[in-house]
């Protein structure tokens, strides 16, 4: 369902607001790197997997600095493009923190039913 949402934020046929057409493909991919974490380890909380998602989807990012000829031919292609992007953005940084947030708050609170941390009062 994630990458169905993720990719009609891309169709020309759909018009969404602004933001989410701007920034909804990317906070939907990486709330996609959580679920795919989720379904490899399933055992592993959420408290793990969302750190280590946003992890993934950040290197993912700053992967694209390099333009090396041959990851620059390979991003050519319409589906190893999907998975590794084209260009470095600061604000698909934000978008991947928001995904991950969103994909293990699901996960905690609809999923797993794991509990959330306590906040400490001061």
């Amino acid at each position: 369902m994630t990458i169905a949402m993720g990719w009609s934020t891309r169709s020309p046929r759909i018009r969404y607001p602004e933001l989410i057409a701007t920034y909804g493909g990317d906070t939907l991919w990486a709330a996609m790197v959580y679920w795919l974490l989720a379904w490899w380890r399933p055992r592993v909380p959420w408290p793990v997997r969302a750190p280590a998602a946003l992890c993934i989807a950040t290197a993912v990012e700053f992967s694209q600095l390099y333009q090396a000829p041959w990851i620059v031919a390979l991003r050519d292609n319409p589906v190893a493009a999907l998975v590794l992007g084209q260009g470095f953005l600061w604000t698909d940084l934000v978008c991947y923190a928001v995904g991950v947030a969103g994909a293990a708050l699901i996960d905690a609170l609809l999923l797993t039913k794991q509990p959330l941390p306590e906040m400490e009062h001061t």
